[in-house]
C-alpha cells in the first residue's frame, strides 16, 4: 500500500499553531506519512499585522511556507487542522478557507478524508475544546471521519487531558503553558494509522 499523504494545514499570527503543525508533521513522519505543512491565506490588513511586533516577526519568519491550495486537499488522505481559539470558534482566516472548498465538496473530494485537529488559546479555559468541536462540524458535512486523540495515550493527560485534540495554554508572553510535543506527535500517529486503515479499506 502507497503511505498516507497528510496535509497539516494552520493558520498562526504569532508562531504557537506553527509549532503545534512542526510538531504533527515529525510525528506523522516516523509514521510513515508524507506530509505537507501548509498555511491558509492571512486576511488581516498589513497595517495590524504591522502594529504587533511578534505578529509581523512570525509573517516574515513564516513567509516561505507554501500556502494551501484545493488541490493539496485533493492530494491528502488526512488532515491535521491547527488553530488559534477566537472566542470559542476558529479564526476567520480559517473559516475563510473552509468556506472556500464548496467546489471540492460538491464533487464529492472531502468525502472519507481523516481528519484532526488542534487548538490554543490564551488560558486554560478559553475556548479550546469549542473551537475544536466547532471546526469538526464542517468535517461532518464532507462526510470526513474524525480522528480525536482521546485518551488512547498517557501523554493526553500530561498535555491538559483535552480528548477532542491537543490543545495548550499560551500565556502573555507568548510561551505553552502545557507540555504538549508528545501528545502532538501522538496525535498525528494516531491520524496517520487510521487513515492508513481507511486507505486500505477503500483500495482493497
Amino acid at each position: 500500500m502507497s503511505e498516507v499523504k497528510l496535509a497539516v494545514i494552520y493558520y498562526s499570527s504569532t508562531g504557537t499553531n506553527y509549532q503545534l503543525s512542526q510538531w504533527a508533521a515529525e510525528g506523522a513522519k516516523q509514521a510513515g506519512a508524507e506530509v505537507k505543512v501548509l498555511k491558509v491565506p492571512e486576511l488581516a490588513p498589513e497595517a495590524a499585522i504591522a502594529s504587533n511586533p511578534a505578529w509581523k516577526a512570525h509573517v516574515d519568519a513564516t513567509k516561505d511556507v507554501p500556502t494551501v491550495k484545493n488541490e493539496d486537499l485533493e492530494w491528502a488522505d488526512a488532515y491535521i487542522f491547527s488553530v488559534p481559539t477566537r472566542f470559542g470558534n476558529m479564526p476567520a482566516q480559517m473559516k475563510q478557507f473552509l468556506d472556500s472548498l464548496g467546489g471540492l465538496w460538491f464533487q464529492g473530494k472531502l468525502t472519507n478524508k481523516v481528519v484532526s485537529a488542534m487548538a490554543s488559546a490564551g488560558n486554560a479555559h478559553g475556548g479550546q475544546e469549542a473551537t475544536l468541536l466547532s471546526l469538526y462540524t464542517s468535517i461532518y458535512h464532507w462526510g470526513g471521519i474524525v480522528v480525536a486523540p482521546g485518551y488512547t495515550d498517557p501523554v493526553t493527560y500530561t498535555a491538559g487531558g483535552n480528548p477532542y485534540g491537543t490543545s495548550v495554554t499560551v500565556d502573555s508572553s507568548g510561551k505553552m503553558v502545557e507540555d504538549v510535543q508528545a501528545a502532538v506527535q501522538h496525535q498525528a500517529k494516531r491520524t496517520v494509522t487510521v487513515a492508513g486503515w481507511v486507505k486500505k479499506g477503500l483500495q482493497g
